[in-house]
C-alpha cells in the first residue's frame, strides 16, 4: 500500500530496498491495467478524470513507475486532502479524499485596505478547491501588500470554518498594527552636497506632521533602493564621474518605531570636460560628421545625462545616414592631477541584430496602436537600443502607466531579438473641484473632469466651469497627439469667459472663441506651436460711466453749439463747455466718466478678432513643476487681419534661467520684452494693448503701469489704464527653501529685485461725436500719460507648495515709478483641488 498526502514527499517504500529485489516485487504482484484501476471517495471529480493520470505502458500494463507517476499527478492537482493506492491482486484501487470546496472568502480588521483590493490579490476564491499551501500563500501575500504601505507589524491568520457537504469558509484576520515610517535620513560622505540638498533628489521622506498626506515616508525597500541609484545619477550629473554610493543601511528603531536610514557616499572629485574627440571604424562613416549631435562641450562639468543624450542622437543619426547596426560607445580618461576628463565617441559596426516582434504586455485599457506609435523602429528593422530608450522614455511622458519596462528575449534565430513591452497602467482620469482667491481676481471657484487617454486612443479631453468674485466662464479642449499617424498633435481650445469690473478697471468684457493648434516637437528640447485664434470681443459698462457718448451726432461736431443744438443733438451735455460752466466737459466727467478709449470701444460694438499665431520653445528645466535647473525660452507672434476688423502684429519673448547655487539656494533670472505694430493707419484697440501690472514688476496692481487717460481726474474720472506698444522686464531672484522645516512642508522664501516698463499708446485719443477732439478750435481731445519711466521694485516672497495648493506671498516695495502709476505692495493668489 502506498500513501501520500503533500506534493514532493514520496511515500513509496519501493524506492527505499536495494536494486536487486525491486523485480521480485513487482514480479510478485500482478500488473494491473488501466481498466482494473476502481476509484473510491471521489465526489466532485470523476473517476475517469483520476484513472486518467495513471498512463500504462505499450503493454496496456502499469508498473510501480507508472503508478508511482500517477500518484504525485493526482497530489499535484491540489484537489484532494489524501490519496491511497491499494493492490488487491491484479485491481487498483485508488482512494481519495477531497479537498473541500470555499464556500465564501471573507476578511476581518482590514480597515486601511478595502476588501476589493485583497480579493483581487490573493489566489484562494469561492467555489474553488481549498489548499492550504495555497492558503498560507495568500496570507503572505496580504502582509505584503500592508508591508508596502508601512506597516510591518501587521499580522495575518487564515481561519477555515466548516461547513456541511464538504464545504468551507475561508476568513482571514488582519491585525493592520501602526504605520511604519522614516523616521531619518542621514547621509555619511557627503561634502559636496548638503543633507537637505540630498533629500531632495530622493524619493523617500522622513515622517513629519504632514505625512499623511502621503505615502513617501513609508518604509518601502524597493524605493530605498531606487533611491541610492537617484544620488547617483545626480553626483555624475555634477561633474563627480567617480562617485559609489556604497550602502544604504536601514534599521528598525523600536524606540522610535520606525527606520533610520543611511546612504554612505563616496563622492571622489569632481571634474570638468577636458577634450572631445570622435573615432569611427566605419569607413564609410567620418565620425566628425556627428560632431554637431554632442552636448558635451569643453570646460563644461562632466554631466552623465548630457553624454547619454549625445550618444542617443549621435546613433540615431548614424542610422539615418544609412548605417542601422552603427553603436555609439563613450569612453572617458581621467586626468587625476587636471581633474578633467578627455571624452572619445567611438563609432563601431554593431551585431547585425533584427526585431522579430513587438510584443506588448500588461495594456488592458490603452489600444495597442497608441503604444506602437511611440517607437520610430518596427518589427523587422535593425535593433537599435538608442531607439528603443527613446521609446521607453516616451511611453513614461505619456503618464499612462504606473511603470513601463522594454526588455528583449531570443527570437527564432540568433540574429533576431524580441521586444518585450511590459506595462502597468494607471488612472487617467481627473475630476476637481477647484478654489482660489488673489488680491487681482478676488475668490474663484472650478469644477472641470479631463481624461489623459480618452477612450484607450491617447486624446485628452477637458471640461471646466469657473464662476468667481470678478471672472466666470466655460472651456472645453481636445488634443489629437497623433494627427493622420504623424507626431504632430491638433488641438482645439472652444472658451467663454466674462471679465467684470473691479477696483483696477472700470469696464468689463465678454470674450467667446475658439481656437485650433497644431504642435510639432522639433527636438527632446525644442517644440513649435502653431495656431489660429478667431474670438469675439465686446466692452460692459454701466449707462452712467458713458453717458457722454451719442450715436446722432454725425461728422464733426462744430464748436461753440447753441444751447439748443447741445439739447437736441447731445442729450443736454456740454462737452465744449459753450455754456460757460467754467469747466470743459462737465457734463461728461463730472459723474466718473470711463476713459474715451472705453467708451469708443463700446460706441464700435463687438469686435471679431481672427489671427493667425505661432511659440516656438526651447526648454531643458529639470523639472517643470520645481524647476532648479535649465532655461525655458518661449518666443510667439501672432498677425492679427485673417478676416475679421481687427489687425495687428503682437511679438513677444520671455525667458527664464535657472541655476542652483550654494545651500540648496536656486538662482532665477527672468527677461522678457513684446513689441505691438498696428497694421495701416487705423488706431489699435485698446483692448489689444499690453496690460501690465505685477507679472511685469512686482509691487504694482494689475494694469498699475503704463499709459492712463488723466483727463480731469480731478472731475471724477476713472483713470483707465490704456496700456502699451511696448514693454521689457528684468527680474533677478533667489530661492532657498527653510531649512529648519521639513521638506515636505513645501515652504521656500524668496528675495527679488523687478525692473521694466510699457509706454507707446497708439489707441484713440479724441472722439468727433462727442467733440473731444484736438483741434485749433479746441485742445479738447483725451489726455493720458505715456511716460517711459523705468519702474523697479525689490521684494520678498513665500511660496507654499501646500496641501491646499499652490500659494505665494509677494510684498515688494516700488523703488521707482510712474507719476500715475498704481502700487499694490501685497499680493496674495492660490488654489487647490481637492
Amino acid at each position: 500500500m502506498m500513501r501520500l498526502r503533500l506534493p514532493g514527499v514520496l511515500a513509496l517504500m519501493l524506492l527505499a530496498l536495494p536494486v536487486t529485489t525491486l523485480p521480485r516485487m513487482v514480479a510478485a504482484a500482478p500488473a494491473a491495467s488501466a481498466t482494473s484501476i476502481t476509484v473510491e471517495g471521489n465526489r466532485r471529480v470523476e473517476a475517469d478524470t483520476i484513472r486518467s493520470y495513471f498512463k500504462p505502458g505499450p503493454s496496456g500494463a502499469l508498473d510501480a513507475a507508472q503508478v508511482d507517476d500517477g500518484l504525485k499527478a493526482l497530489v499535484e492537482t491540489g484537489l484532494f486532502a489524501d490519496v491511497k493506492i491499494d493492490r488487491q491482486g491484479g485491481r487498483l484501487i485508488v482512494r481519495v479524499v477531497e479537498n473541500p470546496v470555499i464556500g465564501r472568502v471573507a476578511f476581518e480588521g482590514n480597515k486601511k485596505v478595502k476588501d476589493e483590493q485583497l480579493q483581487a490579490e490573493v489566489q484562494s476564491k469561492p467555489r474553488g478547491t481549498l489548499s492550504r499551501p495555497m492558503v498560507q500563500s495568500d496570507a503572505q501575500r496580504i502582509a505584503e501588500i500592508y508591508r508596502r504601505s508601512g506597516r510591518y507589524d501587521v499580522r495575518v491568520t487564515p481561519e477555515i470554518i466548516e461547513q456541511p457537504n464538504n464545504r468551507v469558509d475561508l476568513v482571514f484576520t488582519v491585525v493592520e498594527g501602526v504605520k511604519t515610517g522614516v523616521k531619518s535620513i542621514t547621509f555619511v560622505g557627503n561634502n559636496a552636497y548638503s543633507a537637505a540638498r540630498l533629500r531632495d533628489v530622493i524619493k523617500t521622506h522622513e515622517s513629519n506632521w504632514l505625512s499623511f498626506l502621503g505615502n513617501n515616508d513609508v518604509y518601502d525597500p524597493d524605493r530605498v533602493e531606487a533611491d541610492r541609484d537617484l544620488i547617483r545619477r545626480f553626483y555624475l550629473k555634477n561633474g563627480y564621474a567617480d562617485v559609489q554610493v556604497v550602502a544604504a543601511l536601514t534599521e528598525y528603531d523600536p524606540e522610535q518605531k520606525g527606520f533610520l536610514v543611511t546612504f554612505k557616499i563616496d563622492e571622489g572629485q569632481q571634474y570638468r570636460v577636458g577634450s572631445v574627440d570622435f573615432q569611427s571604424t566605419i569607413a564609410a562613416l567620418d565620425a566628425n560628421a556627428l560632431r554637431t549631435y554632442s552636448r558635451v562641450n569643453v570646460g563644461a562639468l562632466y554631466n552623465v545625462e548630457q553624454l547619454e543624450k549625445s550618444v542617443e542622437e549621435m546613433q540615431i543619426e548614424a542610422s539615418r545616414r544609412g548605417f542601422a547596426f552603427a553603436v555609439v560607445r563613450p569612453r572617458g580618461d581621467r586626468n587625476l592631477e587636471a581633474h578633467t576628463v578627455a571624452i572619445v565617441f567611438q563609432v563601431d559596426e554593431g551585431p547585425r541584430t533584427y526585431i522579430e516582434r513587438i510584443t506588448i504586455r500588461g495594456n488592458t485599457r490603452t489600444r495597442d496602436y497608441v503604444i506602437r506609435r511611440e517607437f520610430d523602429i518596427s518589427e523587422g528593422d535593425a535593433y537599435n537600443r538608442a531607439l528603443v530608450d527613446r521609446a521607453e522614455r516616451r511611453l513614461k511622458n505619456l503618464d499612462f502607466f504606473k511603470d513601463v519596462k522594454i526588455t528583449t528575449e531570443p527570437g527564432s534565430s540568433s540574429d533576431r531579438v524580441i521586444l518585450v513591452v511590459g506595462l502597468e497602467e494607471k488612472s487617467t482620469g481627473d475630476f476637481s473641484i477647484s478654489g482660489g482667491y488673489s488680491t487681482t481676481d478676488g475668490a474663484l471657484a472650478e469644477v472641470s473632469i479631463s481624461e489623459r487617454n480618452f477612450l484607450g486612443r491617447g486624446l485628452y479631453a477637458k471640461a471646466s466651469v469657473s464662476y468667481g468674485q470678478y471672472t466666470r466662464g466655460v472651456a472645453l479642449s481636445f488634443v489629437e497627439p497623433y494627427l493622420l499617424d504623424y507626431r504632430v498633435a491638433l488641438g482645439l481650445d472652444i472658451s467663454y469667459r466674462q471679465q467684470l469690473a473691479n477696483s483696477y478697471t472700470s469696464y468689463g468684457t465678454r470674450t467667446v472663441g475658439f481656437s485650433p493648434r497644431l504642435g510639432f516637437q522639433l527636438r527632446e528640447d525644442t517644440s513649435l506651436q502653431l495656431r489660429y485664434s478667431l474670438y469675439r470681443q465686446e466692452i460692459t459698462l454701466p449707462s452712467y460711466l458713458a453717458n457722454c457718448n451719442n450715436n446722432s451726432a454725425n461728422g464733426l461736431l462744430a464748436f461753440n453749439p447753441t444751447p439748443a443744438y447741445i439739447q437736441s443733438v447731445l442729450g443736454g451735455v456740454d462737452p465744449t463747455n459753450s455754456t460757460s460752466s467754467g469747466v470743459y466737459g462737465y457734463g461728461c466727467y463730472g459723474d466718473g466718466e470711463s476713459s474715451l478709449a472705453v467708451r469708443k470701444e463700446l460706441n464700435d460694438g463687438a469686435a471679431l478678432t481672427s489671427a493667425l499665431g505661432y511659440t516656438l520653445t526651447y526648454n531643458t528645466l529639470d523639472n517643470t513643476k520645481n524647476p532648479t535647473d535649465g532655461l525655458l525660452i518661449d518666443w510667439r507672434q501672432d498677425f492679427a487681419g485673417v478676416g475679421g476688423n481687427v489687425s495687428y502684429l503682437k511679438s513677444a519673448v520671455d525667458a527664464k534661467y535657472f541655476t542652483p547655487l550654494v545651500s540648496d539656494i536656486v538662482s532665477v533670472i527672468h527677461l522678457q520684452g513684446g513689441v505691438l505694430n498696428k497694421i495701416g493707419d487705423k488706431d489699435l484697440r485698446m483692448l489689444d494693448h499690453y496690460q501690465m501690472g505685477p507679472t511685469l514688476v512686482r509691487g504694482f496692481a494689475s494694469n498699475g503701469i503704463g499709459p492712463r487717460d488723466i483727463t480731469y481726474r480731478s472731475l471724477g474720472a476713472t483713470g483707465d489704464a490704456l496700456g502699451g506698444t511696448k514693454y521689457w522686464g528684468a527680474s533677478a531672484e533667489l530661492q532657498m527653501p527653510f531649512w529648519f522645516l521639513p521638506k515636505e512642508v513645501g515652504l521656500k522664501g524668496s528675495v527679488y529685485a523687478d525692473a521694466g516698463s510699457l509706454w507707446g499708446y497708439q489707441g484713440p485719443t479724441s472722439w468727433a461725436a462727442t467733440g473731444e477732439v484736438n483741434t485749433a478750435a479746441c485742445k479738447c481731445a483725451m489726455q493720458y500719460d505715456d511716460s517711459k519711466v523705468v519702474r523697479s521694485s525689490v521684494g520678498v516672497g513665500l511660496i507654499w507648495a501646500s496641501p491646499f495648493g499652490p500659494l505665494r506671498f509677494d510684498y515688494a516695495v516700488p523703488l521707482s515709478k510712474g507719476k500715475y502709476d498704481v502700487v499694490q505692495e501685497f499680493r496674495f493668489g492660490g488654489g487647490t483641488s481637492f
